[in-house]
């Protein structure tokens, strides 16, 4: 096989997914849809008491149901080995830590009769009274020592105190937000069978080597007994970058009835069992001088967690980072509640942390009387703030100074409620973007194949985010040859090892070891002048080694972004609707304009969900949350966009990683909410401090009735 120049698309082309056909035309299987011969059907029994014990299960009933198979429960169920995670301790034992837990499984000849047995079977319960509740001054606060990503619960630089108290302009502000769920479009799902002792499950899943791992100690089996395949996965937003019950309950269940299974969650059920962005009450303090440079930052967070494991956003972090801070002061404060348990919701920490903290700068602005684009580039750190590390690269002021000239920001009258239209004001707002550059160590093979072809494997995931499509450019880039003489392996932990997708590290991670198995095999090739021998051709790679070197990195590495939104607010109904969202971004180098741009636009979309529709209602009697479907859990339609962009700057970024890129699917989302918040507020004069920006909220604060 000769080796040719490039004649398809290379890395930053708009290469279009190599999986589309197949999604559109039905042709990709999912979880649920992979049924093997005498499979049954398995629907979770959930908990009604907000917190206690089961004291008697009774399922004579539901036994009786036309095609019931079985009723797993704590007495009957095939007991579990070590457990890394106790949200997978299912069915162990009679504890119910909160609503919506699961204490029984129905399992039936089809799923129709599966839900009928679980409807059947009658639980008693032994009742206390439940903690659901958070507030500010909750008694069971502590300090968090570790929040999510490894971040450290509580920083202090410099005499913050003092700084503040003398600062002459200052802004002292409390931000709240409720619960968020993260509601992909394909369920939690999984069908897992049995056979000779080996366990394979195809489950909805975000990385399918750390449901492999977690599985085999819970079933006492070595790793390479157990087979997770991953292949399609329809959407996750964090929800699925780590097992959830439904796979454990699956297994569970084909081991006890002998039979394959599968188990789809209802959506009703996901409010409790696979995580949400938990509630958080933020307090930002800003003391800066008479020209708006900030002398001390305070942001301290209140959170809760569930009883069965702590998971604290690390939302104070991004403070951080972001601005001038010479003294500062960043805390999480937790209470364990009798409430489901949170998790990753997409941006972890920098969503939320930075809608308040974006929020008090625009007030800041205002204060100080600064235009909000000049307030930010005014407060442009030299190092990053907390560790005195160098950027490797940081273009937030390029960013702000090309949205403001694409969105005509300085056109407009910056005295809030000064553009009206009949009954609409009109308003724009600003906020600042980031995420950090993270990556994990990955492996990845490359072969030659018959008919020129190269076969590359990896256990990434594409969730929708249009990956295998981008490692295949990044293969083909790193063989000198078109994309279409790429064929590429994902989704199946029987593949190389490889991170999950979350953190919007997938495509640096995966990326790494495929360009350096595929440089390999090329240099391999090149040895034998371009000729395949008869045996073919292979070449495997770990990051490991360069992974660990990143860890001791001298820079501190984060991407950056700028946000604009143009709102319009009725004064007689309340509604806030957004009229153009612009959105510039610096990430390193872009690998696919075509799906780059759609994760860009993607994470904008979810953050006008977050400021003016997502809302998830905690039920203070039961402690869990009365939004179970997407009736109720309102998520952005087209209708809701009508013009939004996103636009990126070219970054040459050599200290990443071999392709220059910086992840990308999570900073749409970051500073879109505050934008908004901002804008609501020039458009009204009114200061909404608490999201989502529902019409009852704007109606209360303009002095109007509902």
């Amino acid at each position: 096989m000769e080796r040719t120049h490039s004649a398809g698309p290379a890395l930053g082309a708009p290469a279009v997914r190599l999986e589309g056909m197949a999604k559109v035309t039905g042709t990709a299987r999912y979880a649920f849809e992979h049924t093997p011969a005498g499979a049954a059907y398995a629907w979770p029994v959930a908990a009604t008491v907000p917190c206690g014990r089961v004291t008697e299960v009774h399922v004579n009933e539901a036994l009786s149901e036309p095609g019931a198979v079985a009723v797993l429960t704590h007495v009957n169920a095939p007991r579990l080995g070590e457990c890394e995670d106790p949200i997978l301790w299912v069915l162990q034992d009679d504890r119910v830590p909160h609503r919506g837990w699961c204490v029984a499984l129905a399992v039936a000849d089809t799923p129709e009769a599966a839900c009928a047995m679980a409807a059947a079977v009658r639980v008693e319960y032994e009742t206390w009274e439940p903690d659901t509740v958070l507030t500010a001054d909750h008694p069971g606060l502590y300090a968090c020592e570790e929040a999510n990503g490894g971040a450290v619960g509580s920083r202090e630089r410099g005499d913050f105190d003092a700084s503040y108290g003398s600062a002459p302009v200052r802004i002292d502000a409390t931000y709240t937000m409720g619960a968020l769920h993260n509601h992909p479009m394909e369920p939690h799902a999984a069908t897992a069978e049995w056979q000779g002792g080996a366990l394979t499950v195809h489950d909805s899943s975000q990385g399918a080597t750390t449901v492999q791992r977690m599985l085999a100690p819970l079933f006492g089996l070595e790793e390479e007994r157990v087979t997770v395949i991953s292949e399609h996965v329809g959407g996750g937003f964090g929800a699925k970058g780590t097992p959830r019950p439904q796979v454990v309950l699956a297994a569970m269940a084909a081991r006890h009835t002998g039979r394959p299974v599968k188990l789809a969650l209802p959506r009703a059920h996901m409010a409790c069992a696979v995580g949400h962005r938990a509630p958080t009450i933020q307090r930002v303090r800003l003391g800066a001088g008479e020209d708006g440079v900030i002398t001390a930052l305070a942001h301290e967070v209140v959170t809760q967690t569930s009883k069965v494991k702590e998971f604290v956003e690390q939302a104070a972090v991004p403070a951080r980072t972001m601005y001038t801070s010479p003294n500062s002061r960043t805390t999480h404060r937790v209470a364990a509640l009798d409430v489901p348990t949170p998790s990753w919701m997409r941006a972890p920490g920098e969503a939320s942390g930075m809608y308040a903290l974006e929020s008090a700068m625009d007030e800041l602005a205002e204060r100080a009387g600064l235009d909000p684009v000049e307030l930010r580039v005014r407060n442009e750190p030299e190092v990053e703030p907390d560790s005195g590390k160098p950027f490797s690269s940081r273009q937030l002021i390029a960013a702000l100074r090309e949205g403001a000239r694409r969105f005509g920001w300085y056109e407009r009258d910056p005295r809030p409620r000064s553009r009206r239209e009949g009954r609409l004001l009109i308003g724009t707002g600003v906020a600042s973007s980031t995420y950090p550059v993270l990556m994990t160590a990955s492996r990845a093979e490359a072969r030659t194949e018959p008919g020129d072809v190269f076969r590359v494997r990896v256990n990434a995931t594409d969730i929708g985010t249009g990956a295998r499509t981008v490692l295949a450019q990044v293969a083909a880039d790193a063989l000198d040859v078109p994309l279409d003489r790429v064929s590429i392996d994902i989704g199946s932990s029987s593949l190389p090892a490889a991170p999950l997708a979350g953190g919007s590290s997938g495509t640096a991670s995966w990326g790494w070891a495929v360009d350096k198995a595929c440089r390999a095999l090329r240099a391999r090739l090149d040895e034998f002048g371009g000729e395949v021998p008869a045996a073919g051709l292979t070449a495997v790679a770990d990051t490991s080694a360069e992974l660990e070197k990143e860890a001791a990195s001298p820079y501190a590495k984060h991407s950056f972004g700028a946000q604009f939104a143009e709102v319009q607010v009725d004064v007689d109904s309340g509604e806030a609707r957004v009229r153009r969202l612009l959105g510039v971004f610096a990430a390193g180098r872009i690998l696919n304009s075509r799906t780059a741009h759609s994760q860009f636009i993607g994470g904008m979309t979810m953050g006008l969900g977050m400021a003016l529709l997502e809302g998830s209602t905690l039920d203070p009697v039961f402690g869990d949350f009365a939004e179970r479907d997407l009736a109720s859990y309102h998520v952005p339609a087209c209708a809701d966009l009508p013009r939004m962009e996103a636009h990126w700057l070219d970054e040459d970024d050599g200290r990443l990683n071999p392709m220059g890129s910086k992840g990308i699917g999570e900073i749409g989302i970051v500073g879109t909410a505050a934008a908004i918040g901002n804008a609501v507020y020039h458009a009204t004069g009114v200061r909404f401090r608490e999201l989502p920006l529902h019409p009852d909220r704007i109606l209360a604060g303009l002095g109007r009735s509902t």
